[in-house]
């Protein structure tokens, strides 16, 4: 199992938690989002969304972290990353959905590429675009995770849900988002981190971080 992505991707890390959490081994080819190595012949031509993750697997090439990620947890049953129950899966859904969907398209590399070099925006204005857009889908989770009285984890262990959380908030954080208003969220990342298989899935642990 090869794993092609970027040590900053959000969704390249959200891949890596769960990897890391089903304890499945897999070695990595680092793609450099920042050199467009992703929109490059040798990549699209395997994967045709030029973007990462894609995981090698079983002679065919995966694309979309979501996708993948439920693949996976159909594909090898240990560990669940979802829960038993189908309400509580709902409950896993509608949050990692949330934040997978809503945050990824008007936050990621290429967009923020566009409001500064096409349409000439600074980084001050960058970063309040990033923070507007964070508030938009980050305050609704915090309420419903305040509904769910929620613990160290949505439910009694990571899973889903946490895998997306976590990559999300390390990129909050990255652009000052103030996050004093979500403690829930806060307390949910700090039982995450200190656990080994958030630890190696971390971009700071990537052998291309930098």
């Amino acid at each position: 199992m090869k794993l092609y992505g970027y040590w900053r991707s959000s969704t390249s890390y959200r891949l890596r938690c769960a990897l890391e959490l089903k304890g499945l081994a897999y070695e990595q080819d680092p793609v450099n989002l920042l050199e467009s190595a992703q929109k490059g012949e040798a990549f699209a031509s395997r994967n045709p969304f030029a973007t990462v993750p894609m995981l090698e697997y079983d002679r065919r090439d995966r694309a979309q972290s979501m996708a993948i990620i439920e693949w996976l947890d159909e594909r090898f049953t240990e560990a669940p990353l979802l829960p038993v129950s189908v309400e509580e899966r709902f409950t896993v859904r509608e949050l990692a959905y949330a934040i997978a969907t809503e945050l990824h398209a008007p936050l990621n590399l290429p967009v923020l590429k566009y409001l500064k070099n096409e349409l000439g925006h600074s980084q001050d204005e960058i970063d309040t675009w990033y923070r507007h857009w964070l508030a938009k889908t980050l305050v609704p989770v915090e309420q419903r995770l305040e509904q769910l009285q929620t613990g160290d984890f949505l439910f009694d262990r990571p899973g889903l849900f946490e895998t997306v959380l976590i990559p999300q908030l390390y990129n909050a954080r990255r652009f000052k988002y103030d996050l004093s208003a979500s403690p829930r969220m806060v307390q949910i990342e700090q039982a995450c981190l200190a656990l080994p298989a958030f630890q190696r899935a971390h971009p700071d642990s990537q052998p291309d971080a930098g």
